[in-house]
């Protein structure tokens, strides 16, 4: 029987990853479309993959595909081969990372959820079918400098933070599902300019496009393949990045400069910085922003009281943290603190 799921420690996974003597290259997709029966799709995908090396993290929904992996640079043609043997997934777009040291993943996880980006709609008629028209790297910074056209960041507020596109407009909120409702009401007042929606691959604005579309706004565009693709395309047609600073992403690396651009401040000292971390503290793990200086000053971790804690020892720390439900722990901006966490509640 073949294999369908990891059974290796992570630290074992870990420690075989920094043995390999080949390069992995780091890559994005997705893909909207019908999968009739995603448990066996999620299976027969896991087994293929598997034997690809592939490691990384893949959603399947009855909506389609959500993928951020890395593979064997080797092996990228047999595994772009393999995508493409699914007809809704031929001539799909690999986004390859911007910075990318190979070490992104160390294990292949295949979920299966009700949909490959959580929204929180639940009208029957929409449909992804009727979506915003793409704009590319050249038209995005054109259309950047053009006073009847609004530029949405829907991505989160941590993202946002530490890069994004001049003059784009944050959407304050901790979650896609909020952000939906909320950018069609901040909008409402604008519904004949053109619209153009962006986020970290392009999953997310693709649907948000679909969204406004539902809603009654007319001239709406998502950036085709979003920052990713966007960086990658402006490099190759020596064109000025109208993205400033950091892209944040969902795997080991935290983020990937676009540009030298430091547009955040560390959330300890407020010194420049745009560098994520999750606090040292296993009872915590708040995601934040920490400078070098605040690292050492606080051991890797985000208050006082984490600190006091890591340097217990380990038998008390697991006392200290039984029953203590972490949930989505990440820097509230809108805040402006530190949510409550173990030593503090």
């Amino acid at each position: 029987m073949s294999v369908l799921h990891n059974r290796v420690s992570n630290k074992e996974l870990k420690e075989k990853l920094f043995q390999e003597n080949f390069p992995r290259t780091t890559i994005s997709f997705y893909q909207y479309f019908t999968i009739q029966d995603p448990q066996v799709f999620r299976d027969e995908m896991y087994s293929a993959l598997h034997a690809l090396q592939v490691f990384g993290r893949i959603y399947i929904a009855s909506e389609g595909i959500n993928a951020q992996i890395s593979v064997p640079t080797h092996l990228l043609e047999n595994l772009r081969d393999y995508l493409y043997s699914f007809s809704p997934l031929k001539g799909l777009r690999l986004n390859i990372a911007v910075n990318d040291d190979g070490k992104s993943f160390w294990v292949l996880r295949i979920k299966v959820r009700d949909k490959i980006v959580a929204d929180g709609i639940v009208d029957p008629s929409f449909s992804m079918e009727n979506k915003g028209k793409y704009v590319n790297a050249q038209q995005m910074n054109e259309l950047l400098t053009d006073d009847e056209t609004i530029v949405i960041d829907m991505r989160n507020h941590y993202e946002y933070e530490v890069g994004h596109f001049e003059g784009a407009l944050e959407i304050p909120s901790d979650t896609f599902r909020e952000q939906l409702p909320m950018a069609a009401e901040m909008m409402k007042a604008n519904k004949d300019k053109n619209i153009i929606m962006y986020c970290t691959g392009g999953i997310r604005c693709e649907k948000a496009s679909a969204y406004m579309l539902h809603e009654g706004f007319k001239n709406v565009f998502h950036l085709e393949g979003g920052i990713i693709n966007y960086a990658n395309k402006i490099k190759e047609a020596g064109l000025p990045s109208m993205f400033k600073g950091k892209n944040f992403v969902f795997d080991d690396r935290l983020g990937e400069k676009i540009t030298e651009d430091i547009i955040a401040k560390c959330h300890q000292c407020g010194a420049p910085c745009d560098t994520h971390t999750n606090c040292k503290n296993d009872g915590c793990h708040l995601l934040f922003i920490q400078c070098p200086a605040c690292a050492e000053k606080y051991a890797g971790c985000c208050t006082q009281a984490c600190t006091d804690i890591v340097h217990l020892p380990i038998e008390q720390q697991v006392e200290l943290r039984k029953g203590i439900d972490k949930g989505q722990q990440i820097f509230n901006k809108s805040k402006q603190r530190l949510r409550p966490r173990l030593g503090e509640i």
